[in-house]
């Protein structure tokens, strides 16, 4: 299986990323093609595929924030099951998320995604029918892994410029130390504005529950 960087929506295997991602994700959560182009041309966004018999079987975005000591997850996709994709996504991922750190001469703190709460919705999105995908599944996987949710109710904006307020989800963390129980509540707030920089209409849910973070000091670790 080969683990290849997509910098550009001219890659030959980006069509076949994008139709995955369309295929697994809900409409609001997917970045319309064209808007691609200038996060793939941003050399801190990392996005690679697993291709195998020059398919794309699944995909995996994050970076690294060396000025917080924090990396971020943005999704991995698992195209199919009974291959190993997600384990070899996984490794590949942990492996030059390590270098990444090394290069900027820094120690990762651990680092952030947003995970389905399934049991928060009676709407279940299918995630293109792919067991892995399912979130009930990936929310044990994640759980085993090491993430723990942060303790505030969370919502995003949604990726279709929209403006409107994406909820099921919870922002959850993975350690570097497992014995970490807290995080800054600051150190959340300078996250997620970096993060969501990039989209201008921000929801009034989301401002509201940036401006509440504001006024706490830490905001606790809890298993998934």
């Amino acid at each position: 299986m080969l683990y290849h960087r997509i910098a550009s929506i001219d890659d030959p295997y980006f069509a076949e990323l994008h139709k995955l991602l369309q295929t697994i994700f809900p409409p609001e959560e997917v970045l319309a093609y064209e808007l691609w182009r200038e996060p793939l041309e941003d050399a801190g966004i990392h996005v690679y595929v697993a291709v195998e018999d020059g398919k794309v079987v699944g995909s995996t975005e994050y970076r690294y924030y060396p000025e917080l000591r924090v990396a971020m997850t943005d999704f991995t996709i698992i195209g199919q099951a009974g291959k190993g994709i997600g384990r070899f996504l996984l490794r590949a991922r942990e492996k030059d998320l390590a270098r990444l750190a090394e290069q900027s001469g820094t120690e990762s703190i651990g680092m952030f995604a947003e995970i389905y709460n399934p049991y928060e919705t009676e709407e279940q999105h299918a995630f293109g029918g792919v067991t892995p995908m399912n979130p009930f599944v990936r929310r044990e996987v994640l759980s085993h892994i090491g993430y723990n949710r942060l303790d505030f109710p969370y919502v995003h904006p949604s990726w279709d410029h929209e403006g409107q307020a994406v909820t099921g989800l919870q922002l959850s963390f993975l350690p570097a130390d497992e014995n970490m129980a807290f995080l800054p509540a600051s150190l959340i707030v300078t996250f997620l504005e970096g993060y969501y920089e990039a989209l201008p209409n921000k929801p009034q849910a989301w401002l509201d529950m940036i401006n509440q973070l504001r006024q706490q000091e830490q905001v606790a670790l809890l298993p998934l």
